[in-house]
């Protein structure tokens, strides 16, 4: 499906180690997402060589912009088809991973890639502004990340109250992020998190990313997040 000698060199180019039964997985991976999208929607990306770097470089590139530590307990916000958090799963299966969605299809094809691929990892159904305000998952995590495409001071809503004081929100972003950051400085304060940097690269066949390195510096007042329709309707600035 996918070439495995091409995604070693790529993986490696960024400073990341895949060993044989890696790479394995994640041409599985490859495989059954373009046969599963022939019937589900799960991304517009589908040419082996589109999926190699759009989807598993740039999802590989945030253990470059973060170190993660052997039982780390990460959550992936909005994860999708399982980016980035399934191919993290791959490439660190000692990671304690859990993947969040709202949508329940998309979730049992990823149960369906790990039980394929020989994997585990927390399957979480629930809408980011509920799973936050539950006592399991609230401030419970070391690393909290996601690709989705709401801007910095909303999807920092949903995020920051997940991360554990201490811990890291690092959100994937376009390098169109300048404008983002500077609006969402007051939102992540008041949220109890601050922007450390913005580690930018660049991804062959991709262009420039970005990933705001935000810190948990304390706890988040309890009234966030909010409902999803205040935080569209009126985002924190």
């Amino acid at each position: 499906m996918i070439d495995k000698q091409l995604l070693f060199n790529e993986a490696k180019d960024i400073g990341i180690e895949l060993d044989e039964l890696a790479l394995q997985r994640l041409d599985k991976y490859a495989e059954m997402l373009v046969e599963t999208n022939k019937t589900l929607n799960l991304t517009a990306i589908t040419e082996p060589t589109d999926i190699l770097y759009k989807h598993f470089i740039d999802s590989l590139s945030l253990l470059t912009a973060v170190e993660v530590k052997s039982g780390e307990k990460i959550l992936d916000v909005g994860t999708g088809a399982g980016f980035p958090g399934v191919v993290l799963l791959i490439a660190k299966p000692d990671i304690k991973i859990t993947l969040m969605d709202g949508t329940n299809k998309r979730l049992k094809f990823i149960s369906d890639v790990l039980a394929e691929i020989g994997l585990e990892a927390e399957i979480l159904h629930s809408r980011a502004e509920l799973a936050g305000k539950e006592k399991e998952y609230r401030e419970k995590f070391y690393l909290v990340t996601s690709r989705a495409v709401a801007s910095l001071n909303i999807l920092s809503e949903y995020c920051l109250p997940f991360v554990k004081v201490g811990g890291i929100f690092a959100p994937m972003k376009s390098v169109k992020i300048d404008e983002e950051t500077e609006l969402a400085h007051k939102a992540v304060n008041l949220l109890g998190g601050k922007i450390r940097e913005i580690k930018r690269y660049n991804i062959k066949n991709c262009g420039e990313r970005a990933v705001v390195i935000t810190e948990k510096i304390s706890q988040t007042p309890p009234k966030y997040p909010r409902a999803s329709a205040q935080i569209n309707k009126k985002p924190l600035i």
